[in-house]
């Protein structure tokens, strides 16, 4: 934890975890501010976790959430009244601690000059440059003055954003390439199952994010606020402004924790667990090892959602584990869903069903978490009658994990590059925005009708790649995206049911069936998770090799 101070007074910092707390105040604050949203990243806590911990610590703590780059005047005065009313030294937070700075330099403008505000904040290593256009009001629009330009701009360093930059270079060498991400590290996230089963250890799964920018390309390391399609610019945290010839938007999904009444208030606690956090999935495993018996309950929210098959990958690996410890006779598994159907692909359901059977899982479809009180060990779901009236069931639980409702990025869905759903619109065989033809979408954020997993995005990278630089005039043809994803579903330890398909369902093996048999358990296919995918992922797929993956030419 970097702490920066401003003045006397206020101080600021990059994401402030629960165990930092404690320190906080023993350095003497009195008062934290959290001006960052929850559900941000994967890896962030949720601001009940530190409002919990700041209390029992007797420290003042207020939310005052601000979306990057959205900084408004009615957001500065509250920050402003916040600085006047709590106890000091305050220290304030967000992702990096530039929202918090940006809401100091708005909210002090009337009493600091221009150039203390900008003075203080270059000491801190925040450039609130941009910002004084807007108090100065030298700009008719904050997109007026571009503080960079780049041929080609991709939004998200994740597994999309990273692949297609490596794609890019791999064709055109030399190729000016910026990717805009604010986060210091990068995760495999397809691991995080392996680590809710002890097979990886957290560290397994991630790695500082400059590591794995391709040499050659700008690492803009700052949020994105919003777009301006019509200007070709995009808009950062601090009001900067960066200009395209040819954007590629891939920032991955929102996990909506706070869509789940009172989920935020137990997570990671009282047996309420997620494999979809960093910092929790460990914390699975310690569920799964020290669970003797009782009712262990595994949840799935409505489509779409990354990884389709990652909430019942958790279920099958724990039952496997409480099967070896002798304790799944005396567990209660219930699996409760949201959908209609244990898998979208129908050819994978028979093997999936002879796990469900072993383990004697209680399947329950139409019914969607709705709350969860981690002190009365209670989840609530919404269930679907026939007839179509909606009730409210409780039921009670030793442990349970769930998976949180998921959206895109509040700055894509409320865009001009957003459906009515939300999503980026894109056409599924190109990629290529439907309205904004310098445009591509890939990844989670797409609308594009197939599997949200990394191997989705492996098949688009270079797909997207070929197809801006035939919008540059740099290649002939355009290229086409099959609808390919794979889901690698761990029935248990030691076995797998590789889910293949394309658009529609349609299966698309990689394998011959005498070598890999997709719709039957297979230990080679366990194999591959666990010792190929990881080492494909980070010196294959993120270097631009695209072992398995060229993309299919039309004209």
């Amino acid at each position: 934890m970097n702490i920066k101070q401003l003045t006397a007074q206020l101080s600021v910092c990059a994401q402030v975890s629960p165990a930092d707390v404690p320190d906080i105040a023993a350095a003497g604050f009195k008062s934290i501010i959290c001006n960052r949203p929850d559900g941000e990243a994967a890896d962030q806590p949720s601001f009940r976790e530190v409002e919990q911990q700041a209390q029992a610590a007797g420290l003042e703590i207020r939310y005052l959430p601000v979306t990057p780059g959205r900084v408004s005047d009615e957001q500065a005065a509250q920050f402003d009244q916040l600085l006047d009313a709590l106890p000091t030294p305050i220290l304030a937070y967000c992702r990096s601690g530039m929202r918090s700075t940006t809401l100091w330099g708005l909210a002090r403008a009337d009493r600091l000059s221009t150039g203390e505000i900008l003075k203080r904040a270059e000491a801190c290593g925040y450039d609130l440059s941009a910002v004084v256009r807007r108090i100065s009001q030298t700009a008719a629009t904050p997109f007026a003055v571009a503080d960079s330009t780049h041929r080609v701009v991709i939004v998200g360093g994740g597994a999309a954003g990273i692949s297609v930059a490596s794609s890019l270079l791999a064709r055109q060498p030399g190729l000016d390439i910026a990717i805009i991400d604010p986060a210091d590290v990068h995760y495999y996230q397809p691991g995080w199952t392996l680590v809710g089963r002890g097979v990886f250890k957290p560290a397994q799964t991630a790695r500082v994010m400059g590591s794995l920018i391709p040499r050659g390309v700008r690492w803009i390391k700052s949020a994105v606020a919003g777009f301006e399609p019509e200007r070709n610019a995009v808009l950062l945290d601090g009001c900067r402004v960066v200009k395209y010839e040819q954007l590629i938007v891939c920032p991955g999904l929102k996990l909506n924790w706070e869509g789940i009444e009172g989920l935020t208030d137990t997570l990671g606690r009282n047996g309420v667990t997620s494999n979809y956090r960093y910092d929790l999935a460990p914390y699975t495993w310690e569920l799964v090892e020290r669970f003797k018996g009782g009712n262990a309950l595994f949840t799935q929210p409505p489509m779409p959602i990354k990884c389709a098959g990652a909430p019942q990958k958790a279920m099958y690996l724990s039952c496997d584990a409480w099967r070896r410890a002798g304790v799944l006779g005396q567990s209660h598994v219930k699996f409760f869903s949201a959908g209609n159907a244990l898998f979208g692909v129908p050819e994978y359901v028979p093997a999936l069903m002879e796990y469900v059977q072993a383990y004697a899982i209680d399947l329950n479809f139409g019914h969607n978490l709705t709350a969860v009180d981690g002190v009365r060990k209670i989840a609530t779901f919404s269930v679907a009658s026939a007839q179509g009236d909606a009730g409210k069931i409780e039921v009670p639980f030793d442990m349970i994990h769930v998976v949180p409702p998921q959206t895109a990025p509040d700055f894509v869905s409320r865009s001009p590059l957003a459906d009515p759903a939300g999503w980026i619109d894109v056409d599924q065989e190109t990629l290529q925005h439907k309205h904004f033809s310098n445009i591509f979408g890939l990844g989670d954020a797409s609308n594009s009708p197939n599997a949200k997993t990394a191997a989705a995005a492996r098949k688009q990278a270079p797909v997207v790649a070929h197809n801006v630089l035939f919008n540059l005039g740099l290649k002939r043809g355009q290229a086409r995206y099959d609808g390919y994803g794979s889901c690698p579903l761990t029935v248990e330890r030691g076995k797998i049911v590789l889910a293949e398909f394309k658009y529609g369902g349609k299966l698309a093996p990689s394998f011959p069936s005498w070598l890999i048999d997709g719709t039957r358990p297979s230990r080679l296919a366990w194999l591959l998770k666990e010792r190929i995918l990881p080492p494909l992922y980070w010196e294959g797929m993120l270097k631009g090799h695209e072992w398995m993956a060229q993309p299919e030419m039309v004209g």
